[in-house]
Formats: C-alpha cells, structure tokens, sequence
C-alpha cells in the first residue's frame, strides 16, 4: 500500500531526483519520495511538520512486538493505520511501543515517551478517533485523525484559509480515488483536562445513558481543533476487478456500491471498475438535506427517465409483473438506456424513510448502476433490507472489513474477503475467498453448475417416483383396489434406497452442462437461474406427465404381451410373480436409461453408480429369489424361483426391451427435435464444445490481463469501535523487553494475528453498532 502525506506547507514537487531520508535504516525498500522542500522542513524542525508526523505515529491503535530476529513487527487492524504509521517512521518519526498508560515514539533518533490520558475511540458515528497524551514537557495535547466532513465541523474559526486550501486537496486527491483523512491538534488546559477527565469517570461508571454521556464529552473535548493537513492513501484495485463486475453486469447481475467514501471518491471507484462510463444516458445525483428535497429529487430523476425513455425510437418500454409495497405499489420498467443513481449518506438517511423509500428503490431498479457513497453500516444493512423486503430477488452482499458485517449477515448470502482488513467479515459470511475476482467463479460457474444440478436432480426424482408409484394405481383397477401391490415387497423398499439413489447422487454432484471456462467466457449463461427456467411449475408437470407415460408404459405393455400367452415351455406365464418381475426390471432399466440420457457430463463415477445399480438389482433379484434364501425366511421371500423361471425366456427380455424403447423413444425424439431447432443457448455452446474437442486437443486458458495502475477508495477507517478500550486496559498486551534504541529495526506489519484473538469481543461490538454492507444480486 503507497501513502501520500499532504501538508499545506507542501509544494507542486519539480525535482526529480528522489530525497535522501533522514534515517535511511527506517525506510522501505520500494519507497521513494520526492519532495525535496518537505524533507527540508523536517530537517528545520518546521513545528507544525513535525506536529503532524507526530499526530501519525500517536494516534492510531496499531501494536508493534519485536520476533527472534529483533526486528520491529506492526500488527495493524487497518492497513490504513499501517501505512499511515509507515509513512511517519519513513520521515523519521517511528512508533515504538505501548502500554496502556504510554506510547514510546522515536523522533529523529531520539525516544520520547508520552503518557497516554485517554483514548477516544473511533466508531461509525463518530468518524474519527483521538488520543490525549502529556508531552515530557508536560503539555497535555489532543491528536486526531477523521472523515474530513465531520472534522472540519470541529475547527477553531482561525483556520478558515488553511481549511479552504485543505478542502482543494482533498478534492483533488479524492477525484483520483485515494482514501483521505484530516489531521488535527488542540493544546489543553491541565485543570480543564482534569475536570473533564473526572466527568469521563462519572460517565463511565454511570449505570443509564452511558454511551450518550461519553459521546457528549467526547463531542466537548473535540472542538476548537487546530488543523495540521491532510492524508491520502492509494489502494489499488486487486487482480481482475474490472472483468469480474463486467462479466457479473453481462449474466443480468445488478451490482450496487455501497462505500463510506466521499462522493469524488465514489464516483471514481464506479469509473476505475467501469460501472460508470461516458457513454451512459445519464447519471443521476441525490444530494438534498431533508426528506422534502430528496423526495422531489427521486421524483425529477424517474421523470427525467422516463421521459428519454419514452422518446427512444419504437418506445421500448416493458412493464414486468408489479409487486406490492407495504404503501404503494411499484412498475419495474427495463429501459433502454444505461442510466445510473448516485446518492449521499445524508440524502440516504431521508429516502430511507417510510414515504420514501419506495421512490427511491423503484429509481434504483431502473437504474444500471447504483452508488451510495458516505453510508454508515446501518445503512447498508438497510439498503439490503429494502431491496430483500420489497423484491423478489436474492441479494448477495462482499465486503472484508469489519463495518460489512451487518450487511452480510442482512443478505441472502455473505461472502467475506480475507486480507489485510481482518477476519471480521470473513467469521460471519456464508462464503470466504482472498480476492475479489473469485466472486465471478463463484456465481458463474459454482453457482450455475450447483442450480443446473438440483434442477435436473429434482425433475428426474419427480419422474422416477412417478413412473414407479403410478403403477400401483392402475394395478388397483384390476385387483379391486385391495391394497395388493404389484412388485414384490423388498423391491418397494429398495428401489429408492439402493437401485436408483447412486445414480442420481453422482449426477447432483457431477454434472454440468458446459465447461468452467466456458461458463465464465459466456456470463449469459447465468440467465436461466435467475428467470426459473430450469425448474418452475411448467417442468414440474411436465416431469409429473412423463412419469404417468412411464407408468402407463411400464403396467400396460406387459399387462398385453401376457394376456393369454405361453411360455416357451408351452406352460402358462401370466401369474402374478412373473408379471411383477418384468414390471420391476423394465422399471429398474428405463430409470437407468433415463439418467444416462439426463447426464452432460460423464464421469468413471457416472458410469460405475449407473451401470452399477442395474448390477446390483439383477444380483439382489436372483440373491431372494433363490431356494437358499427361501430356506432360511420361507415368509420373508415368497417368490422363490421366479427370476430364474422368468428373465431365462426370450419373450420376457422382448416385452423388457419393448417397454424400453416405448419409454425412452418420445423423449429421445423430442430432445433431437428441440436441439435442432430451438436451441438454447447451452445447447451451442455443448455442440460447440463437442466440435472444439474433436478438432484439436483442449487448449490453455486464456492469460488474464493485468493492470498495472488502477486505484480504488474507501472510507480510511476499516475497522471497529473497541480497540482503544482494550488498548487502554491491557488486556491484549504481553510483556516486552524494552523499546529498542539503536533505531536499525526494519518493521512489517500483520493484520490478522492479535486481532484473531479479539473475535469474541469484536463479535459482541459488531453487533452494538448497527448492521451494514453492499453488492447485490
């Protein structure tokens, strides 16, 4: 991860040459800088230089431990705070140490320690988070970093031009997708500190309105702040980013953003991952400060497309199935046009509301793109909420840190990205992987293979037990509907549970109608899923009339080929065990035959759990019909000898044979029939494939493209209230030798293992703060 550090005293850099660092033992490798008249001011001792460095390498949560080699190792919850940090040890000022009642910094070259007062935490509300400290001279100062928005709010008035000079910064660097902080200072009073420091007592231990009172105090103590500048820190986009939201936007995926970013940033995002191009109809802005003006808004913006829509040629307008709200009852149009909402927090927190809401989420679903930048984790909860609540559509949410816990736990499926961020996600999503593009194999192929399996497993599981049951009721018009059943008693029990599960089992597992590459090359593919084609009422019956023809098939045909008919031995063959054997063996085989012409994809498994079953029935069939058998339960298997009296005549196999071919043909006819002359998608692609493997050996996958400069932006704070508590207390802390002195340690950083100890108590504070996280299905 690159930082850029931005003071106001800093100018446009025109050297070219890098800078040569103060303390060249404490510098990463790959860094370079250069700002030559930054280094200079650092090496004057410019107090409100050296002010902010020492702002970064005080106020910030991260843990530094040395290992066996004696270097300096950073555990960072952020990989913000990581970089931020780095860059303070890179211009010489270097965190040390901690305990819970100091922080040991060296600056430049020399250690000072400072005694820790108090820690105001950050959390989602606040925006920021602050150390008090008292300086060896005794001075008691207040640091804090935040979201520019709420700590400009805390300004003394006497920085209106460095503010206005900080605000170009920050949206210039905004604009580029960087991830930007403010950095700001106040000196204290030591008795003002104290009666201040003994209300935080008060309030801490108080029993009601605890959290009111310490965030009143923490409100009063965080004002009058002197500004010292800015940060902005790079985040590049990972490997595969911009295909993975192009291939999800071509399978029909709506994807929408939701980010604590600030609007430049946002927007930046949506441009770098191209879900915003220049080429869109428009792009819709919803900035108002109350409900009134975002309403009128929402309003202005469906007219507006609405209006263009209908003015297209032809007037392509197609009103789907209306689905009622809780107030009102919203068209979902698809329009022509490529069209896209941007919305604030603040704007947000009004279309949230209950009269609003809904104009907001009919805007949103016509919409190609949808971003909602400076969003709170409550409110990406409650963006996914909405859209579960009043859609029929399932919403999947992917984030990595820990303010999209609430938003995976609030969609249909959570899925967690491991990394520098923290395992917070990861512990509470239903699936986990380290990068994004991952997603796009997840859902084009483990999730179209796992759809296109169940469906076929659930429509060849209605047929067979159709087929198979259906017999008894037209067996019952011939018996008098006595219950006598047609097949012999161990068949019924083993038909489901033996003869006909493995094969079923393997093809549920196994198949897949077109290859991972393909269906991650053809994201069109993923359509069906999404309309239901595979598996909906239409193919419930389709299957419920497959299965009566089989049935009919499987009783009538050998019903006829007895009636009043001789055995080869001139005896007669039409008795009730006889018949019950053809029927169970004809049945056993159209299954199997049935399966086999299911099955895209065969596999040694397929073959061996197929051709198997039909195996293991003969063995099983000849096993209790057999005179052994019989001796040991003669009134367990009463058809003693039949198998062997029946399946050795050749009019049985033909009357086999002819149920056979009398079940199989009409589907085999119509399924010839329908591949050449509609086919589907899938289809072309199978046909293809099979030509491409006849052709020419397999060939390689496609090398995937990287991007060497692309950038990204999020809100610099990814992490969670509590950490400046258990910092304070302790608790998380070993004892350590003492801060080192020579100042020659190299340092890294590691964000997962003190914070993996942490689960339990980051479980419970997750869940204090309200619920949040964004990507939608």
């Amino acid at each position: 991860m690159r930082f850029m550090v931005i003071f106001v005293v800093v100018l446009l850099l025109q050297e070219k040459e890098p800078v040569d660092f103060l303390v060249k033992s404490q510098v990463d490798r790959e860094f370079q800088f250069f700002d030559h008249n930054l280094m200079e001011s650092i090496k004057m001792g410019d107090p409100k230089v050296h002010e902010f460095l020492r702002v970064l390498a005080l106020c910030h949560t991260v843990m530094s431990e040395e290992n066996s080699a004696g270097e300096l190792i950073y555990q960072v919850q952020s990989p913000d705070e990581g970089a931020l940090v780095t860059a303070a040890r890179n211009f010489g000022f270097i965190f040390k140490s901690r305990t819970p009642e100091t922080i040991t910094i060296e600056e430049l070259g020399t250690l000072v320690t400072y005694q820790l007062l108090a820690f105001l935490d950050f959390n989602n509300t606040r925006k920021r988070m602050s150390v008090i400290v008292r300086n060896p001279e005794g001075q008691i100062k207040l640091y804090s970093k935040g979201a520019d928005t709420i700590l400009f709010e805390k300004l003394h008035p006497s920085n209106e031009v460095l503010l206005s000079l900080t605000s170009d910064h920050l949206s210039e660097f905004a604009g580029e997708g960087l991830r930007t902080l403010a950095i700001a200072h106040r000196d204290l009073d030591d008795k003002y500190f104290k009666e201040w420091h003994k209300m935080l007592e008060d309030a801490n231990a108080a029993t009601e309105e605890r959290d009111e009172r310490i965030a009143g105090l923490y409100e009063e103590i965080e004002r009058d702040l002197m500004l010292l500048g800015a940060t902005a820190v790079e985040d590049k986009l990972q490997e595969g980013v911009i295909e993975t939201v192009t291939s999800l936007s071509l399978a029909n995926i709506k994807i929408w953003v939701l980010t604590g970013d600030k609007q430049e940033t946002a927007i930046n995002i949506g441009y770098a991952c191209n879900m915003l191009t220049d080429d869109m109809n428009d792009v819709f802005v919803i900035a108002g400060n109350n409900a009134v003006e975002v309403r009128e808004e929402l309003r202005k913006a469906k007219e507006n497309l609405s209006g263009q829509n209908r003015n297209v040629s032809n007037g392509h307008v197609v009103c789907e199935k209306k689905q009622q709200l809780e107030l009102d009852s919203i068209v979902e149009e698809t329009v022509t046009g490529d069209y896209a909402l941007i919305i604030n927090g603040h704007s947000l927190a009004h279309a949230l509301e209950s009269d609003v809401k809904s104009d907001l989420l009919e805007l949103a679903c016509m919409c190609k793109t949808v971003v909602c930048c400076r969003v709170t984790p409550l409110q990406k909860a409650q963006v996914v909420e909405l859209v579960k609540k009043y859609r029929n559509a399932v919403t999947l949410a992917i984030g990595d840190g820990a303010n999209d816990v609430s938003m995976i736990k609030s969609a249909h499926i959570g899925v967690g990205i491991s990394g520098q961020e923290g395992l917070q996600a990861v512990l509470a999503s239903d699936y986990s992987f380290a990068q994004f593009r991952y997603l796009q194999r997840l859902l084009l192929v483990h999730g179209r293979w796992s759809y296109f399996r169940m469906c076929k497993f659930l429509c060849y599981f209605f047929y067979k037990n159709f087929a198979f049951t259906l017999v008894h009721f037209w067996f019952g018009f011939f018996c008098g509907f006595s219950a006598q059943t047609v097949y012999d008693q161990w068949f019924i029990t083993l038909f489901n549970i033996v003869y006909t599960s493995l094969p079923v089992l393997a093809m549920g597992i196994f198949d897949q109608d077109v290859s991972d590459q393909n269906s991650m090359d053809c994201p069109q593919l993923y359509e069906p899923g999404q309309l239901n084609l595979l598996f909906n009422k239409r193919k419930f019956f389709i299957c419920v009339l497959h299965g009566i023809y089989t049935s009919l098939a499987l009783f009538f045909i050998p019903y006829g080929a007895f009636y009043n008919v001789a055995g080869e031995d001139g005896q007669h063959i039409a008795d009730y065990q006889s018949f019950a054997v053809t029927m169970a063996t004809s049945l056993v085989i159209v299954v199997s035959v049935q399966i086999a012409l299911d099955t895209s994809y065969w596999t040694f498994i397929n073959h061996v759990f197929i051709w198997g079953s039909i195996a293991i029935y003969f063995s099983i069939l000849f096993t209790m019909h057999s005179n052994g058998i019989f001796g040991i339960f003669p009134n367990q298997f009463p058809f003693v000898g039949n198998a062997r009296h029946s399946l050795t005549q050749k009019c049985i196999w033909l009357v086999i044979l002819l149920t056979t071919v009398a079940s199989v043909l009409p589907v085999v006819v119509f399924r010839f029939l329908k591949v050449n002359l509609y086919p589907t998608l899938s289809d072309q692609i199978r046909r293809w494939q099979k030509a491409q493997k006849k052709a020419r050996p397999p060939s390689s996958r496609r090398p995937r493209t990287r991007r060497s400069s692309s950038r990204r932006s999020g809100y610099a704070f990814a992490h969670q209230e509590g950490y400046g508590e258990l910092i304070t207390s302790g608790k998380n802390m070993r004892a350590k030798h003492p801060p080192p002195t020579s100042g020659l340690e190299k340092t890294h950083y590691n964000s997962t293992s003190w914070i993996e100890n942490l689960c339990k108590k980051t479980t419970d504070t997750v869940s204090s703060f309200g619920q949040d996280k964004t990507v939608k299905l």
